[in-house]
């Protein structure tokens, strides 16, 4: 399955959330000026955790800059519903628990067993910005993701 280089639109998905609902590409992209999408392996284990509080720490002005921030892993709703609650995250995760969209968005298993850690910035018109992918630097995803949505709505001083 072809998955999406920078420049080239973001594949659509329909994926069930912590929330109980189910949540489309589209409808996330609506009304956002960049959509922050990062795929980790699990919830709970050191690195995820640390992940996930790195975006939470920068929720608020990625927020401010017009920019949603999601989650997704193959946990079910209800271990995220539980993760997204012990960690205080102010943002949506999404569970592709048979790992269709993260095969659709060519994010590669590390070392052949561990579900790949990467992270996406899209744009308003569906279109990859920027992708980052380190399985060891687990908090450089949500700085690498500032940088690129400040560069996208002008906040870099250029």
């Amino acid at each position: 399955m072809p998955h999406p280089e920078i420049g080239e639109k973001a594949p659509s998905f329909a994926l069930p959330g912590h929330d109980g609902k189910t949540h489309t590409l589209e409808e996330l992209l609506d009304g956002t000026r960049a959509l922050v999408i990062f795929f980790y392996p699990k919830d709970e284990t050191p690195g995820c955790t640390a992940e996930a509080c790195s975006f939470r720490d920068i929720h608020a002005e990625l927020a401010a800059a017009g920019a949603r921030v999601v989650g997704v892993s193959s946990d079910p709703p209800d271990a995220h519903a539980a993760f997204r609650e012990h960690h205080d995250l102010h943002y949506l995760l999404l569970s592709d628990e048979d790992g269709a969209v993260r095969r659709a968005y060519g994010v590669r298993p590390t070392l052949g067993l561990l579900p790949g850690r990467e992270t996406f910035v899209i744009d308003a018109d569906g279109v990859v910005r920027a992708r980052f992918r380190s399985q060891l630097r687990t908090r450089a995803h949500a700085r690498e993701a500032m940088s690129t949505v400040r560069m996208l709505v002008g906040e870099d001083g250029n």
